[in-house]
């Protein structure tokens, strides 16, 4: 991936789990809609904005959600790295959340829980990505995005 590419990828990335972020917390305030379902989502920005770092450092990473796993991949001196703690009971929403299993269903409280932490790591990527030269202005938003596939 050349430069600019993959800066502009990693802009898609950060959009992509900023529009999870933000879709787990409109699930969650409704009362027609299964707490698991924004804790899926609040697992899927916490990804997607690990993602975006390693695609910024041109860090291959395997296709899994295993959020302790893909942050592994980061540089020691990144604060993602080690902040937030506890990633492993928000990458079982991956499958937990998508699922029926033995495992009790999500309550508010889980999705809240899931979203809370989401956000840290998505504010965690962005920070550091910040640190290490990226540009947020450089992101396009959904709306723009949106507005570039229909012109």
């Amino acid at each position: 991936m050349s430069e600019p590419e993959h800066v502009r990828e990693t802009g898609r990335w950060l959009r992509f789990a900023h529009d999870d972020q933000r879709g787990a917390e409109a699930l969650l305030e409704r009362s027609d809609v299964p707490p698991r379902l924004a804790c899926f989502l609040a697992q899927q920005a916490a990804e997607k904005s690990i993602k975006a770092a390693l695609i910024f450092l041109q860090t291959e990473f395997p296709f899994r959600h295993d959020l302790d796993l893909l942050r592994d991949l980061l540089p020691d001196d990144w604060a993602l790295k080690e902040t937030p703690t506890g990633l492993s009971a928000l990458s079982a929403w991956a499958a937990r959340g998508r699922y029926p299993g033995d495992l009790p269903e999500a309550t508010r409280e889980d999705a809240k829980a899931a979203i809370e932490k989401a956000r840290k790591v998505y504010e965690t990527a962005l920070d550091d990505l910040e640190e290490h030269g990226y540009d947020q202005k450089d992101e396009v938003t959904s709306d723009e995005a949106a507005e570039e596939e229909t012109s």
